[in-house]
């Protein structure tokens, strides 16, 4: 449920906070008083609103923060994946405007606004115009009548959805293969050309480096050559004098006094050790330089060798086992042209198979939303005669399309009639907007068991009623609050009069400025609020009295 809610610098409100309560928490207040802000701050709060919409010019910034209690299984999942930490169930969702910039922080974390909308649908369902305008569209009717039908179709749904997409990667490979029969036998040459190409470099994985490292050797010879020169000559290993000769002296030189002193034995050692590493490291110089080539025609024949990889490289792949794979999967390409009816006949068999799995999913898909769609009517048809619609019949009715989607083969599309002898139409050509609200309760009401949304809010439900209609949406709203937290903004007093909380929105002086204040209103506040609305500008005893009957009558309409 919400458990509360902060607003800072939005429109006319400096700074509210206000905490919400279960059952039905009723807003009301004069026209204008800023009773939509409060909608608006949730959508902002939800990522569906925009800040620009409500902060005032001189405001430094703009916050709205709302506090969730939840247990809901699919809500703690998203927190747990996104690796925020939720304890107790408590959620916060903050958003703040600054310098033309929001952002989004749930319990503390900042997060992208999407994953605040995919947490939100989780939390808290919003009915306002625009959702009520949302009957008016066929497409919406099926989302209804699934969720209405819930666990019944959920496997199902997953599967006809897999299936489909097998069924599109097919139906497109076939397709496209037909398209290319006429160009086989040019790609035939195509991909000759190419497989030829790959093949007679026959590559082999690795050769490209160890011809880098030859390569290198050799461009760089003459270098190599005059700094190895260099070393042999200081250190003797070309046959003149070198260090190896001056240590040569010094180990004879220290050897004859050694056995006078420890010491100098150590030292002798020493030195005989360099005198030895320095022999070997002649020896090894020696061997190198006289194995060392630098042979111009070979040189020419690994730098051409090169140019053939990085030619290739460039062309298939950045590596030789890429380019290798290139030339596996034109292979298997050819293979295919050369044999393509063969090809085909097996594409097309696949294409059927697949086809016929999808359409069997979808037939069962449809058997299921039949047997729901007749129990969602007759469900739906006795609410809204609860909500005044005398002569009213409901049905759903099906036309099923020429190929399977994802949700199957079933276009729906609710039917009304409300008076009697007309004939059924779809509801989006005869249901005025007053109407599309009533209607849109009576199935939030069908739905509350299904919904596992705990916090709904209503804004505009109250739009072209009155009277016993009015009194009948209040029973309808106080039922639906008996297993949900509900928020209504409403101008009748029939609503009102049914809240479990009741909250004012009215306009007050303060900083030379009119701002939006929100307060919870007492059982005596309350009653003097439904005269306000009951008696307009003058409010007699006798108001005062049918407000407090009105409440009164309330409270015992809850009762049952």
């Amino acid at each position: 449920m919400l458990v509360s809610l902060h607003v800072k610098n939005m429109a006319l409100i400096r700074e509210a906070e206000v905490e919400f309560g279960k059952g039905l928490n009723i807003m009301t207040g004069e026209t204008g008083a800023g009773k939509s802000i409060v909608i608006g701050s949730v959508n902002i709060a939800l990522g569906t609103g925009n800040f620009r919409d409500y902060v005032p010019e001189d405001a430094e910034y703009a916050l709205v923060e709302l506090v969730f209690s939840t247990k809901n299984p699919r809500v703690l999942q998203l927190m747990e994946m996104q690796d925020i930490p939720c304890e107790d169930g408590e959620i916060i969702i903050t958003r703040k405007y600054k310098g033309g910039r929001s952002v989004s922080k749930i319990n503390a974390e900042t997060v992208p606004v999407s994953f605040v909308r995919e947490l939100a649908a989780q939390l808290i369902d919003i009915h306002g115009q625009h959702e009520h305008q949302s009957l008016l569209y066929a497409k919406n009717h099926l989302a209804i009548l699934d969720g209405f039908a819930g666990d019944a179709l959920l496997k199902e749904l997953k599967r006809c959805r897999e299936e489909y997409r097998s069924y599109q990667k097919v139906k497109k490979e076939w397709q496209e293969a037909q398209n290319a029969r006429s160009d086989r036998m040019k790609e035939v040459d195509f991909l000759a050309f190419e497989l030829n190409e790959i093949e007679s470099a026959a590559l082999a994985p690795g050769e490209d480096e160890e011809l880098e490292v030859q390569y290198r050797r050799m461009v760089n010879g003459q270098k190599i050559m005059e700094a190895l020169s260099e070393t042999a000559s200081v250190t003797g290993a070309s046959g003149y004098s070198g260090i190896s000769d001056e240590i040569g002296r010094a180990v004879r030189a220290i050897h004859a006094v050694s056995a006078y002193d420890e010491a100098i034995g150590g030292l002798s050692g020493m030195i005989t050790d360099i005198e030895a590493l320095v022999s070997d490291f002649n020896r090894s110089l020696s061997d190198y330089m006289d194995e060392f080539t630098f042979d111009e025609q070979e040189l020419r024949a690994v730098q051409e060798r090169l140019d053939l990889i990085n030619h290739l490289k460039a062309k298939y792949g950045n590596s030789i086992e890429t380019i290798l794979e290139a030339g596996r999967q034109r292979r298997e390409r050819l293979d295919i042209l050369m044999n393509y009816e063969e090809y085909l006949a097996a594409l097309q068999a696949s294409y059927e198979k697949e086809k016929e799995k999808l359409w069997r999913t979808a037939d069962k898909i449809s058997r299921i939303r039949r047997k729901y769609a007749a129990e969602l009517s007759t469900q739906i048809t006795a609410a809204l005669i609860d909500l005044n619609f005398l002569d009213v019949h409901f049905e759903i009715d099906f036309e099923e399309l020429e190929e399977p989607g994802e949700s199957g083969k079933d276009e729906i599309c609710f039917m009304i009639s409300m008076n009697p002898g007309l004939p059924l139409k779809p509801l989006g050509s005869v249901a005025s907007g007053g109407e599309l609200s009533r209607i849109m309760l009576a199935i939030k009401a069908v739905m509350a068991d299904k919904d596992e949304v705990s916090t709904l809010i209503f804004d505009e439900i109250d739009t072209g009623i009155s009277g016993r209609t009015a009194q009948k949406v209040s029973e309808k709203m106080a039922l639906i609050a008996q297993n949900h937290q509900v928020l209504c903004i409403t101008h009748l007093a029939q609503i009102a009069a049914m809240a479990d909380f009741h909250y004012i929105i009215e306009k007050k002086p303060a900083y030379s400025k009119t701002v939006t204040n929100i307060g919870l209103l007492t059982e005596e506040e309350s009653i003097a609020e439904l005269a306000r609305i009951l008696g307009g500008a003058k409010i007699t005893d006798t108001v005062l009295e049918s407000a407090r009957e009105m409440k009164e009558l309330a409270k015992n309409a809850k009762k049952y």
